[in-house]
């Protein structure tokens, strides 16, 4: 077999996303757990332009919320990645960090080892300089991720896209620099 993976960590492989991806990604999607923090669970067409949108940042960028597996079951767990955002904010456009897994796979590690590899393969193979993580202020789990694996706090903002969200709306901007991360 090809080796499908642009880059692995230790239980994990990341690649590129591939339409019997949908299915997967939908249910993920589906389960009101994992979308906790999110204003609504996205329909099957929202699903299918998610990773549309990844495959074409991957395209130009050689980089997205890539495709997850773990390797030893070559079983879709999820995304972990890096992604071009552009939603108005005093801080972008910028690169941010982000991950969504299937329930099974909480609690193990997985999101911290997966999102640490992401920041290596963004600071020495992309060559970027920084990168930011948002999340919802009430996402403690997402927020501590990214204590773990480095990641200082910026500030509180309110976030243009869940303005309708009164729960989600003050989210926490956290972010790392190249200098940061080789310390």
């Amino acid at each position: 077999m090809y080796n499908k993976y642009i880059f692995k960590s230790q239980r994990l492989g990341f690649r590129n996303w591939k339409p019997s991806d949908t299915d997967k990604l939908f249910a993920l999607n589906s389960d009101k757990d994992v979308m906790e923090f999110f204003a609504f669970l996205p329909s099957y067409e929202q699903t299918k332009a998610l990773i549309k949108k990844m495959t074409t940042q991957f395209d130009e960028n050689g980089f997205c919320y890539f495709a997850v597996d773990e390797l030893q079951t070559d079983e879709f767990i999820g995304f972990i990645g890096i992604a071009k955002q552009n939603f108005e904010a005093d801080f972008t456009p910028c690169v941010d960090i982000g991950w969504r897994l299937a329930k099974k796979y909480w609690g193990k590690g997985y999101a911290t080892e997966g999102a640490k590899r992401c920041l290596e393969f963004a600071f020495f193979n992309k060559k970027l300089e920084s990168i930011k993580a948002v999340a919802p202020q009430i996402n403690l789990k997402s927020i501590k991720v990214m204590e773990k694996i480095g990641m200082k706090y910026v500030k509180n903002f309110e976030h243009p896209a869940l303005k309708e969200d009164k729960r989600l709306e003050t989210c926490t901007l956290y972010e790392i620099n190249k200098k940061e991360y080789q310390n």
